[in-house]
């Protein structure tokens, strides 16, 4: 088990710690055809932070940093905490009702973001007293200038803010003498939002020792970082997966991150593997999907396929990766994939498959360093006695990098958070070789004639089928009965049996009677949508909510 000196800073232990080791002229970012070392990496950080303590930042003050995968989301992130900041991370992609509520929400003493972020924003800064200091960097596309001059609006100006270039910011840092704060392992460090799937999200309070721990144990623990490695994330950066699996885990060994700022689709994602020569790439299923059906269509046209030839393994997280992607992914791409689980209360992934050790269908075996238990739905404390092997319950989690309890939400914190252990809410099983198997969360099942569905086990079933890429089985009303509905998204090779009205109910019923061949009978789906795309969050999984929400709303076909 690792143990941490009392004194430690994760701007320590992800970045200046390379450059005292030696390693400081290794390449720690890829942006294009642009490198930065890390000593370059390392300079810009601790001059954002010397000049974020002269601008008034105080210890455990919070900074919302909102930009797009660009290098200086990096620097960003080591110059707030060197300064003693307390981090919150946002998608510039939001909503700007959604950014407004997190800066009200954290109370945030300075902002990082684009200038249009800043733009959509200023209306609301007048009700946003705490906020102090804005600093500009641009929404550079892959091969530009980070760190070219950028103007702060006219609009932004006004409100009277400091507020100035993220690059002036660094050039006044560095001729600044100034001390930075003593920093303790256990210091507030990191805010680490939910999905919030009811209501707003919450922030998962973590300190310096949480991402260290998790580092250590399955970052050079289980799946094995190495100092030659090269990493692509197909979730941005500002998602806590890919922070972790796309810069912390990275840097915490001198490895090279590569980073593209467009948004991740099978075209941008592998131009950047094959571009960077990535060793590592943090994925999600939908896209190993859509990575597929691109390599299809390429060798359809008579073009070469997808070369992901470089890639040691592939990481998924996020949501479930149904066992027939998996075999399929694995059929035609030679790295591993490694599935496994986390959330933002633990930090990151505290159960998965490994080298050596992968189970299709699983999410692999307990972390070293964490401990897991399945209990029944109604348990309230970590002590009860788990259920047998195969039977499905609640996993609690117990490990070191456990958040403190949600901001601003005692209620919340109390039925989830129990000292060492955290109540994830998530339906399991595990087998009795300690293998886990994911069942869905409680609020996704729905009942089909006073039966529990699990859309998952419907969408695995209909994955098996050569026609289905990817799936989303959701509650749909007949005559104020609740059935499944699927709306599916069909493999190139596929396209073709949608030509007309009679060939899509043809491979409708098709799908139909393969899942009633296999399940039964009252989870089969009774509507099948065709669809070019399905909708997704902004963690790149399929957007479930929004699908039920327009459902609700009779905005989805019947058929």
């Amino acid at each position: 088990m690792p143990t941490f000196p009392e004194d430690l800073s994760l701007a320590n232990y992800f970045l200046f710690d390379r450059v005292t080791e030696g390693r400081g002229e290794r390449i720690a970012l890829r942006f294009g055809d642009r490198t930065w070392t890390y000593t370059q990496v390392a300079d810009r950080a601790r001059s954002l932070a010397k000049f974020l303590v002269a601008a008034g930042l105080r210890p455990e003050q919070r900074v919302y940093l909102v930009l797009p995968d660009t290098p200086a989301f990096a620097w960003s992130i080591f110059g707030i905490l060197a300064a003693g900041g307390v981090l919150a991370m946002g998608n510039p992609l939001s909503p700007t009702e959604d950014l407004a509520y997190v800066c009200e929400y954290t109370k945030c003493a300075a902002l990082i973001t684009t200038a249009e972020v800043a733009s959509r924003l200023a209306p609301q800064l007048d009700a946003l007293p705490n906020l102090h200091t804005i600093l500009l960097s641009p929404d550079a596309a892959t091969g530009d200038d980070p760190e070219a001059p950028i103007a702060v609006p006219t609009e932004v100006v006004k409100m009277g803010r400091q507020a100035l270039s993220l690059d002036a910011s660094i050039t006044r840092g560095r001729e600044l003498t100034a001390a930075l704060p003593r920093l303790r392992r256990d210091d507030p460090a990191i805010w680490l939002f939910t999905a919030g799937s009811t209501g707003r999200s919450k922030a998962a309070m973590h300190s310096h020792r949480d991402f260290a721990f998790n580092t250590e144990v399955y970052a050079k623990g289980t799946v094995g970082y190495r100092e030659d490695d090269i990493t692509v994330s197909v979730p941005r950066l500002f998602f806590g997966y890919a922070t972790g699996t796309n810069l912390w885990f990275p840097f915490a060994v001198g490895a090279s991150v590569g980073l593209f700022s467009e948004r991740p689709t099978a075209e941008s994602v592998s131009a950047a593997i094959e571009r960077y020569r990535a060793t590592i790439v943090t994925n999600v299923p939908t896209m190993l999907g859509k990575l597929l059906d691109l390599d299809e269509e390429r060798k359809a046209r008579g073009e070469a396929g997808l070369d992901l030839s470089t890639v040691r393994f592939h990481l998924s997280a996020g949501e479930a990766l149904p066992e027939p992607l998996l075999r399929r992914f694995q059929a035609r791409f030679p790295a591993h994939v490694f599935d496994g689980i986390g959330s933002a209360e633990m930090f990151h992934i505290y159960c998965s498959n490994r080298p050596g050790d992968i189970k299709p269908g699983s999410l692999g075996r307990v972390v070293a360093g964490y401990e897991l238990r399945i209990l029944p739905e109604e348990a309230d404390t970590p002590g009860g006695e788990p259920l047998p092997a195969g039977e499905i319950g609640v996993l609690w989690v117990k490990g070191d990098s456990v958040a403190h309890g949600y901001f601003g939400d005692r209620d919340k914190s109390w039925k989830t958070f129990h000292g060492h252990w955290c109540r994830t809410g998530d339906l399991f099983t595990i087998d009795a070789e300690g293998y886990l198997y994911f069942s869905g969360r409680a609020d996704d099942l729905f009942k089909v004639g006073g039966i529990f569905v699990a859309p998952r086990e419907v969408e695995d079933c209909l994955l098996d089928h050569p026609a289905v890429s990817v799936v989303a089985v959701i509650p749909a009303q007949d005559q104020g009965l609740t059935k499944p509905k699927a709306l599916i998204e069909v493999r190139p090779d596929a396209r073709a049996r949608l030509a007309t009205p009679a060939d899509r109910a043809a491979l409708a019923d098709e799908l139909k009677a393969h899942v009633q061949g296999k399940l039964s009978k009252h989870k089969y789906p009774r509507w099948i949508v065709f669809v070019d795309d399905l909708p997704k969050n902004d963690r790149g999984k399929v957007d479930k909510k929004a699908l039920i929400e327009r459902e609700k709303r009779g905005e989805l076909p019947q058929n």
